[in-house]
C-alpha cells in the first residue's frame, strides 16, 4: 500500500477554552468562563487572527505544494480555523470534509469541568489516573491516549488507502497532533513524553510537517508557529 506524498498536521487556533481554563485552573475556580460543549467551542479573536496567517502561508506556497486533500475534526474551533485559513489564503483550496477520529481527547463525565470541579465531584479520580497511568488512563466515559492512537492508527491507514501520493493537510487537536507522531514513527509512551518535552506542548495553530522518503513517512519539522503573528 502506497503512502501520502505529505501529511501536514496543525492545530488549531486558540480557543476560548485554552484561555478560560488556565485562568480558572489557575485560581481554583470551580467554574470557567466558558460554556456548553467542547465540540462547540469557539476561536477567540487572537485565535481567528492566527487561522488567518495560516492562510497567508499556505498561499505563499507554490502550487505543487499546495493541498490536495484537506480533513477537519468535526469540531467548531477546527472547522473555523480552516474555513478562516482557506479564505486568507487567496488561492483555490480543495473543500474541506470532517472525520470523527479526529476529534479532541473525550474526556467523558469531565467534559469542560476545571481541576477545582474534577476534584469535588470525582475525588477518587487523582488515585485512579495515578494507578492506570497517564497513558492508559480513561476518565469516566471518556477515552486514554491509548484509545486515540488506535483510532488515529484506523484513521492514517484509510487516508494512506484513499490519497496515497497526494499532499495533505489535517486541521484538529493537540491530543491528535501528538499522538499521530506515536502512531507514525512508533513512538513509545516514554518516546511520546520525550517529544513533548523536547519541543513543548502542542501549540494553536501549529504546523507538523511530514514528507514521503522510501514509502514511508519522515518527520520534517515539529510544533512550528514562526508563521504566526506575536500573542
Amino acid at each position: 500500500m502506497g503512502v501520502v506524498a505529505e501529511l501536514l498536521l496543525v492545530r488549531h487556533g486558540q480557543s476560548l477554552a485554552n484561555v478560560a481554563f488556565p485562568a480558572a485552573d489557575k485560581d481554583g475556580l470551580l467554574e470557567a468562563e466558558v460554556s456548553g460543549r467542547d465540540a462547540e467551542v469557539p476561536l477567540t479573536e487572537y485565535g481567528a487572527q492566527q487561522a488567518a496567517a495560516l492562510g497567508e502561508w499556505i498561499g505563499d506556497r507554490p502550487e505543487n505544494e499546495l493541498p490536495q486533500v484537506v480533513i477537519t475534526s468535526p469540531y467548531l474551533r477546527a472547522r473555523e480555523t480552516w474555513r478562516i485559513a482557506a479564505e486568507k489564503s487567496g488561492v483555490g483550496l480543495p473543500e474541506p470534509t470532517t472525520d470523527d477520529r479526529l476529534v479532541d481527547r473525550l474526556l467523558g463525565d469531565l467534559e469542560m469541568l476545571t481541576r477545582a470541579a474534577v476534584t469535588q465531584r470525582f475525588p477518587g479520580e487523582a488515585e485512579r489516573r495515578a494507578e492506570a497511568g497517564e497513558y492508559r488512563y480513561a476518565p469516566p466515559g471518556g477515552e486514554s491516549f491509548a484509545d486515540i492512537e488506535v483510532r488515529l492508527g484506523a484513521f492514517l491507514d484509510d487516508l494512506h488507502r484513499d490519497h496515497a501520493g497526494q499532499r495533505v493537510i489535517v486541521v484538529a487537536h493537540d491530543a491528535v497532533v501528538l499522538m499521530m507522531r506515536a502512531v507514525i514513527e512508533q513512538l513509545s509512551w516514554d518516546k511520546v513524553l520525550e517529544a513533548e518535552r523536547s519541543a513543548g506542548s502542542v501549540r494553536n495553530a501549529s504546523l507538523s510537517r511530514f514528507v514521503e522518503v522510501d514509502g514511508r513517512l519522515q518527520l520534517a519539522y515539529y510544533n512550528s508557529v514562526d508563521h504566526l503573528p506575536p500573542a
